[in-house]
């Protein structure tokens, strides 16, 4: 769809690297949801799984439930076809048909190290994948966003409400204010809030090229940092050394604005492997 064009890739590129992309059509999954019951004991597991992620306490019984067969169908999909990772639309077909968001199901999945990206960002989430696999932590995806303050070196990660829980601080269930402008608050139920944890971060993207007919990457490591941000959603404070050095990098060298983090200092060990292994040119910035 014309909103995802930022997040293209290319097919061709994924299958002689030995990567299958299987697909399945929202109108598929919204004629799924309707065959199962409120009652059904699949929709109250996943139900408590969505509880136990985040404080739902704001949300109404009947987006829990609606949540809860979505997470059914996605994941016995998922089971049938032996998907490692995923990429969803995540907006607006699901907020107009089903009055939700799939973000705290995105959060879930990636909390058990089978990462999911938002805007159909196949390379996105394979980008989480190599990450989470690379260190066993679970791997979100975000914007790279404004500058934070007059530091050079920091700027603001933050996405709707997709980061995998273990790794925010205090995280919440509730709406998506963006989302919400166009399709109305109350049909956005199921965004994460919550403030990325301090500590180490090392930042990670694949690209397919279809100008050269590579895939491409960069990695790098940094610090998620504790300086004071009020907003909403998923977010970070990120220092990153010579920030605007590889800010330009990623632009004059055609990479998306979405980029795959964790809390791990795997930077080596990603370049390396893509690098020597997989054949795939990784810029490191150091």
């Amino acid at each position: 769809p014309a909103s995802f064009n930022t997040v293209r890739y290319s097919e061709k590129l994924l299958e002689k690297m030995g990567v299958a992309v299987e697909t399945l059509d929202l109108s598929e999954i919204f004629t799924r949801i309707k065959h199962i019951s409120d009652d059904d004991i699949r929709v109250q597991e996943k139900r408590g799984i969505l509880l136990d992620n985040a404080d739902a306490s704001g949300i109404p019984a009947d987006k829990l439930v609606t949540m809860a067969k979505l997470f059914v169908v996605i994941s016995e999909w998922v089971t049938a076809n032996d998907i490692d990772t995923t990429a969803i639309q995540c907006w607006t077909s699901l907020q107009e048909n089903l009055g939700i968001n799939v973000c705290s199901i995105m959060s879930v999945m990636s909390g058990q190290l089978m990462p999911s990206a938002c805007e159909v960002d196949v390379m996105g989430a394979l980008s989480m994948y190599a990450l989470a696999s690379c260190s066993l932590n679970p791997a979100s995806i975000a914007d790279w966003n404004n500058n934070f303050g007059d530091d050079r070196n920091k700027c603001v990660l933050f996405h709707c409400g997709n980061f995998a829980s273990a790794s925010l601080e205090s995280p919440a269930m509730g709406t998506a204010d963006i989302i919400g402008t166009t399709v109305g608050k109350e049909n956005t139920c199921g965004a994460v809030h919550g403030r990325l944890k301090s500590g180490p971060l090392t930042y990670f993207r694949l690209s397919s090229d279809d100008f050269t007919g590579e895939i491409k990457a960069y990695v790098g490591e940094g610090q998620s940092v504790d300086d004071a941000l009020d907003t909403v959603g998923c977010r970070a404070v990120i220092e990153v050394p010579h920030l605007e050095n590889l800010l330009s990098w990623i632009c004059n060298n055609g990479f998306e604005h979405h980029v795959a983090m964790n809390h791990s200092a795997t930077g080596a060990v990603l370049q390396e492997a893509f690098n020597k292994y997989l054949g795939i040119s990784c810029y490191w910035h150091r």
